[in-house]
């Protein structure tokens, strides 16, 4: 099958990974990089032995496809241009800084008709893999991402930064349309919120409850499902999960426990634990684009995606600005 001739722009922590990754995916042909920084691009060119361009835009044009992994003012600019070109888009989440450019990109990329892919890796951890052939329909969610203060994210607030990967996994999962939100929030370091919590209603009756910190002592990456006749428990961080779900009798060779109410037959609560798996979830995420790409098959986070979880994002950022203003008065 033909390789993908594929560019990356921006080099910085998470870009280096990128580099490193996209070497060694058989389906792609690494045509070379570009960062801003001309140290950084010299330094890099010399250590990875890969091509480095003077611009992006230069880049693009040599390529297939595009892997964006800038700071998020610079994604909505390249983006635009490799679409305007038919290029295929791998972009960094969120998709772009503001709203109005994830949308206008969107319609962009659909009317180009290329492949463009959003970077939500918590939906290849593990942990959320694990569940994927179990039935799940939650009614309540309970989300906690926190992480200790890094100053690279920081031009996005933590609802961009880091809630954005709780919203688009519930989103995913959730069968209904989002309804209602409440927010909360405040800045504390930075110049947007750094601790933020939502509430999520949607109208088939599912809330979820979402807090998002970067300003903790420690790290923690967990969300808990609550549905009828079960209970999973997701650990992103450790990259396993658990799950606790009600059977009238009790499955062979499985853990679990006896469960009796006055009045009411005895039933059995069965105990499942996913232990972590050994998968790359950047890796896996660049691994299906290029899939998408090779056999024209839709991407597994498309644009819509991104862009529907900015929707929900942008409510509550909105939601935190009103209740900050009102503090102000």
């Amino acid at each position: 099958m033909k390789k993908v001739k594929i560019g990356l722009i921006g080099v910085g922590h998470l870009g280096k990974i990128h580099l490193r990754l996209l070497k060694e995916i058989d389906g792609f042909e690494l045509v070379g990089f570009f960062d801003t920084d001309e140290n950084k691009r010299l330094a890099l060119e010399q250590e990875f032995g890969i091509k480095a361009f003077d611009s992006g835009e230069e880049l693009i044009m040599k390529c297939d496809a595009v892997d964006i992994v800038t700071p998020t003012v610079f994604h909505y600019e390249y983006a635009k241009f490799a679409a305007y070109k038919f290029k295929h888009i791998f972009v960094e989440k969120p998709v772009t800084t503001t709203l109005a450019e994830a949308r206008k990109l969107t319609q962009i990329t659909d009317e180009a008709n290329v492949k463009a892919m959003v970077g939500h890796v918590e939906r290849f951890n593990p942990a959320l893999l694990s569940i994927d052939k179990t039935k799940v329909d939650p009614m309540f969610v309970e989300v906690h991402r926190l992480a200790q203060f890094n100053p690279r994210g920081t031009d996005v607030s933590v609802v961009l930064d880091l809630m954005i990967h709780d919203i688009d996994i519930i989103l995913s999962l959730v069968k209904g349309e989002v309804k209602k939100v409440s927010a909360s929030g405040v800045a504390i370091v930075s110049d947007t919120p750094d601790i933020a919590n939502a509430r999520i209603e949607f109208d088939n009756g599912c809330v979820a409850n979402l807090t998002a910190s970067r300003i903790s002592m420690k790290s923690m990456r967990k969300m808990r499902i609550f549905q009828q006749g079960s209970y999973i428990s997701i650990d992103f961080l450790a990259k396993k999960s658990e799950m606790f779900s009600i059977h009238e009798v009790p499955e062979k060779d499985t853990n679990y426990f006896e469960l009796e109410l006055p009045g009411k037959p005895k039933k059995y609560i069965q105990y499942q634990l996913n232990e972590p798996t050994d998968i790359n979830a950047i890796k896996m995420e660049l691994e299906l684009f290029c899939e998408s790409i090779q056999n024209n098959k839709a991407v597994p986070v498309s644009f819509h995606d991104g862009l529907r979880a900015m929707e929900v994002g942008n409510m509550i950022s909105e939601k935190i600005k009103k209740q900050l203003m009102i503090k102000e008065l």
